[in-house]
């Protein structure tokens, strides 16, 4: 019988424990996107928490492309040095260190009047409202080779592996989607034609970082978004190329950003304390895993540790990742693991963002 808390190996990877955090954006970096002392201790209070593997919050790979403030960047070599000196802080804890990387598009509120913005195609964003510019196939060039060049910095900043943003309508996710992907070249269309910028991208930084670096993607298993969205059948199409040309292994997550029209259908969702609505991408991910033989990473919802295990043994689903639960409670791993299986502090409340940086409600009212 599989536990949430036997070593594994991923590659050149040796994991601890089963748990992942999930990137999730702190707005605690700099102005430029480096990292401050307030940044870095989330991440060393996660890995003395007894996570085994964190994924860093969305580093943002193209200078001028920044969708949210305080994230982190590395769109330069100005980063490595930093970088390098926080991955060995990390590692001393015992805890794998990946970096997310992104380019963002539309989905964003952070200053969209100053900046070009590009989309697939030229499609308001159904929350956000931002209406992109349509990239040209040179656009489409300087974002693969942006992020390439990220890649190869992580590499050399001594992060375990990458994480490619292809989620949460994020420029990646628009390219999969029927709504927002609207081309009549070769970049859209069919579901071949729309994943084939995160196909050439994957080919892309494998040819840099080289064949055994991992390097992972988060991607949704559905938009649940019915003509608009990306379906449980194209994304299994998706993940069988990625798996063709070298994919490491893939975090599925899930849902649509068209809050009018679909309450609480995004990938964070209220309602969860109950286990029954708990863990709500992870029936889609299995039967999608089910096909694969990469790793396959559950996100979204997960609170219960013996529901994590029944996943774990019923299905190919090999590992799971947690956001909000950790944000409130970064030493909730080790809790589990010490056999104090309570419910998580977190209540799925929603409120952990701020503008002096995203951190549990209850936390921002003792500051």
């Amino acid at each position: 019988m599989k536990t949430l808390f036997e070593s594994t190996t991923i590659g050149s990877m040796n994991l601890k424990n089963r748990l992942w955090r999930s990137a999730t954006w702190m707005n605690m970096a700099d102005g430029k996107g480096h990292l401050t002392d307030r940044l870095e201790k989330v991440y060393l209070d996660l890995a003395k928490g007894g996570v085994g593997t964190i994924i860093t919050g969305y580093a943002f790979v193209l200078e001028g492309e920044q969708p949210n403030p305080g994230m982190l960047g590395i769109y330069d070599d100005s980063f490595i040095p930093g970088y390098r000196k926080f991955t060995e802080k990390i590692k001393a804890e015992g805890a794998n260190i990946i970096m997310q990387i992104v380019y963002g598009g539309s989905s964003t509120s952070f200053q969209p009047e100053n900046r070009v913005i590009w989309g697939p195609s030229a499609v308001p964003h159904p929350l956000f409202k931002v209406v992109p510019t349509e990239m040209t196939k040179g656009n489409i060039n300087t974002v693969i080779t942006a992020f390439t060049q990220a890649a190869a910095r992580a590499k050399a900043a001594g992060f375990d592996g990458i994480q490619i943003h292809g989620a949460h309508t994020y420029l990646f996710s628009q390219f999969l989607s029927p709504y927002y992907n609207r081309r009549q070249d070769e970049y859209g269309g069919s579901i071949e034609n729309r994943a084939r910028i995160i196909c050439e991208t994957l080919e892309a930084v494998r040819k840099e970082v080289g064949p055994e670096y991992p390097v992972f993607i988060k991607m949704h298993c559905s938009d649940d978004w019915e003509e608009k969205g990306l379906t449980e059948e194209e994304s299994l199409y998706v993940a069988l190329e990625l798996e063709k040309r070298g994919i490491t292994g893939i975090e599925f997550s899930g849902g649509n950003l068209d809050t009018q029209n679909y309450p609480n259908a995004g990938p964070a969702r209220s309602k969860i304390l109950k286990p029954e609505n708990q863990s709500y991408f992870a029936e889609k991910t299995a039967r999608i895993a089910e096909h694969l033989n990469v790793p396959v990473i559950s996100v979204g919802g997960h609170r219960t540790p013996e529901k994590l295990e029944h996943f774990l043994n019923t299905t190919p689903i090999g590992y799971f990742s947690m956001s909000r639960p950790l944000l409130s409670e970064p030493g909730l791993v080790n809790r589990w693991k010490n056999g104090d299986l309570g419910k998580p502090r977190c209540v799925a409340c929603g409120k952990c963002w701020g503008e002096d940086g995203n951190v549990c409600i209850l936390d921002r009212k003792q500051r």
